[in-house]
């Protein structure tokens, strides 16, 4: 079930930022070990959740838990 699964990959996302607080973006999605797209679906869930927010320097997206 893709529902199932995307929620399962948000709770591996949101225990990886909770090691660190934040990321690059980058980063994050090859230590998740996720495939992109469902990377992205899962981020988004935690966005819509409001358990993560995001900013971009000059050269990188950053994602960070919102406590």
């Amino acid at each position: 079930m893709l529902k199932q699964t995307i929620g399962e990959n948000a709770g591996h996302i949101w225990r990886l930022l909770n090691e660190k607080d934040e990321m690059q973006l980058t980063e994050l999605l090859k230590i998740s070990e996720i495939e992109e797209s469902e990377f992205n679906r899962s981020l988004g869930w935690l966005a819509r959740e409001d358990k993560v927010g995001f900013y971009s320097d000059d050269e990188n997206e950053f994602v960070f838990l919102i406590h």
